[in-house]
């Protein structure tokens, strides 16, 4: 298992590396497409991804913007020692399903466009989203990434508030799950090696940048991610109506 869940880390990374995004999603579906339970799954895929987002908090942070970072923390602080207590208990094949929705959610992020929220709003709305839906769900990147794609923000700032924002929510999630129980690093076996091949892949995919059309990367991505979705609903109704 442990060598099927680095090798996991690594192609995801290596596949964000190349998209600019999605890695996380695809590796917290492949986590429990693997059959590893929810407690254990979405703490260790918190450390793993801070892992990667901390790499590029620090590689970006001069261009972070700080005062929209704190307004996207009003919200997100409080959501996951709120959640997190129920997913601990929650039903494994509940939470499949939940991700199954979610997964199919990050498709097709051009929702959240629709929903017409701005500024101050929709950092706020973005906090909301990765405070209440990132204990249940592991990563939720695509979902609030829409938010952050202003057109009074430079390239690289989207990229290091993101990055910051990313990294702050999966800290907060290590330490609610923590309070609920159970503690990430207490399984360093497994952190450590999946952070590492984390890294490692983000770099390899930013060399392959560019060696695909984008178009057609992408698509193959989207089909990758249905294809878990399904997997995730089906073994989730086949444990909820056996």
């Amino acid at each position: 298992m442990t060598g099927l869940l680095v090798a996991a880390a690594f192609v995801t990374a290596v596949l964000s590396g190349m998209a600019g995004m999605g890695g996380g999603t695809l590796l917290i579906a492949l986590m429990f497409a693997l059959g590893m339970q929810p407690a254990l799954a979405l703490p260790l895929h918190a450390g793993v991804q801070f892992a990667a987002n901390a790499s590029r908090s620090v590689v970006y942070g001069s261009h972070v913007r700080w005062r929209a970072l704190a307004l996207f923390a009003l919200t997100a602080v409080p959501g996951p020692f709120l959640v997190a207590p129920w997913v601990v208990d929650a039903n494994p094949d509940w939470i499949r399903l939940l991700l199954a929705v979610f997964v199919v959610m990050a498709v097709w992020p051009s929702w959240a466009a629709r929903l017409k929220i701005h500024g101050r709003g929709g950092l706020l709305a973005a906090g909301a989203i990765a405070g209440v839906l990132g204990p249940v769900v592991g990563a939720t990147g695509l979902l609030v990434a829409p938010f952050f794609l202003r057109d009074d923000w430079r390239k690289e700032q989207i990229i290091a508030t993101l990055a910051v924002a990313q990294a702050g929510s999966h800290l907060l999630k290590i330490g609610a799950f923590s309070l609920s129980g159970f503690n990430v690093f207490a399984r360093l076996d497994l952190l450590l090696p999946m952070a590492l091949a984390a890294l490692l892949g983000t770099l390899v995919g930013r060399r392959l940048h560019g060696v695909f059309s984008e178009r057609g990367f992408r698509l193959a991505v989207r089909a990758v991610m249905i294809v878990l979705a399904l997997r995730l609903a089906w073994d989730g109704l086949g444990g909820l109506w056996p």
